[in-house]
């Protein structure tokens, strides 16, 4: 999400505050606090919550997605955009008693204002699912990845650039960039338990830590005297409910939280899936969520058969809505689940609420 010194989030108050935007993301990328790429829908980008997500389908058997967002459009002239590709399915589930494991995969990609810093992101995903009892599900999982990132010097201004009313990149600096380009490995863990009663009521929740081999991210080659460029651990938990309240209505409240380095995010709110055919092949989605002392989020969406198409826009709440007017990002996910012809009749696993037969 964000860490402190991370500009995306940060409340800016006055002219120059605006002025200092490029200074502000200068010096996240260089100190290596940079924020984690972030999605409000954090629900509909299982495997970057929580890798024990990774195969955990509770109405199908595989499932790929994308995600994309786009943010401080009206502050940037080239916004923040962070995009993502992902897949999982479940495997193994013909072998292992009341079990399954699943595998799945994510690429991520963030571009920072006008290509100041770029990030590329690639994990893969393991995760192990147990039923225990009739009605209860408790999963275990991890990820590893490969992660780079870049900057653009040439796009770079620095503070001894700043000539008491802008940064001017032609002037000469004293900073000294070592290495442009960085790579390190990175790895997370996670655990997750389902309860599901009857099939009208489906209750999760889970926790994860991202970073945990904490891996130096630094475009220096040495840190400065008492500074740590070695990322912090990240901690994220949620819980979410699906209550299937009649024949034309599910409800999915959720709530989730995530803390880096002293800074913390909270996500409140639900959705709503109305059914519009009796086989409930074609849904309505509507929701909303609320980030409280950043932003109002609404959704809206369409589900098909199964495919997913849903999109949210975050409507800035603190005091940055006077630069930005109030819009702070649109996003997109699109989801697209699947079943294995030959598992169709023996999936030992959870069953959601759904309006299908």
């Amino acid at each position: 999400m964000y860490t402190p010194g991370a500009c995306r989030f940060q409340k800016l108050r006055g002219v120059k505050k605006i002025i200092l935007l490029g200074g502000c993301i200068i010096w996240a990328a260089l100190s290596g606090r940079a924020q984690d790429l972030h999605f409000s829908q954090w629900f509909n980008s299982p495997l970057t919550t929580n890798p024990a997500n990774t195969g955990f389908i509770p109405d199908a058997d595989y499932r790929i997605g994308a995600n994309y967002r786009d943010q401080w459009s009206p502050i940037m002239s080239v916004p923040y955009r962070t995009m993502s590709l992902w897949g999982d399915a479940q495997v193994f589930r013909n072998r292992i008693e009341n079990g399954w494991m699943g595998l799945g995969g994510v690429i991520l990609r963030d571009d920072a204002g006008s290509g100041t810093l770029t990030s590329t992101q690639v994990y893969g995903s393991v995760a192990y699912h147990q039923m225990v009892g009739y009605a209860s599900l408790i999963s275990a999982g991890f990820n590893v990845g490969l992660v780079n990132k870049r900057i653009n010097t040439s796009t770079l201004k620095f503070p001894d650039q700043f000539d008491g009313n802008f940064f001017n990149n032609q002037l000469p600096t004293s900073v000294v960039i070592d290495q442009p380009n960085v790579n390190y490995f990175d790895m997370q863990l996670g655990l997750n338990y389902a309860y599901f009663p009857n099939n009208k009521t489906y209750l999760n929740a889970g926790f994860s830590v991202q970073h945990i081999n904490r891996p130096r991210e630094s475009f220096f080659s040495t840190d400065p005297s008492g500074f740590d460029s070695r990322i912090a651990p990240r901690y994220i938990g949620f819980l979410n409910a699906s209550l299937k309240v009649s024949d034309q209505v599910i409800l999915n409240p959720m709530g989730y939280y995530t803390s880096m380095a002293g800074a913390s995010e909270a996500v409140l709110g639900l959705n709503l899936q109305y059914n519009l055919q009796d086989e409930g092949d074609q849904q309505v989605v509507g929701g909303l969520y609320y980030r409280p002392g950043d932003a109002i989020i609404p959704m809206i969406g369409f589900i098909y058969k199964n495919l997913k198409l849903t999109f949210t826009y975050d409507v800035t709440t603190s005091s940055a809505k006077h630069y930005d007017g109030g819009f702070g990002a649109y996003e997109f996910a699109l989801v697209n689940q699947g079943f294995y012809s030959q598992y169709n009749g023996d999936r030992h696993q959870s069953l959601c609420p759904s309006f299908k037969p």
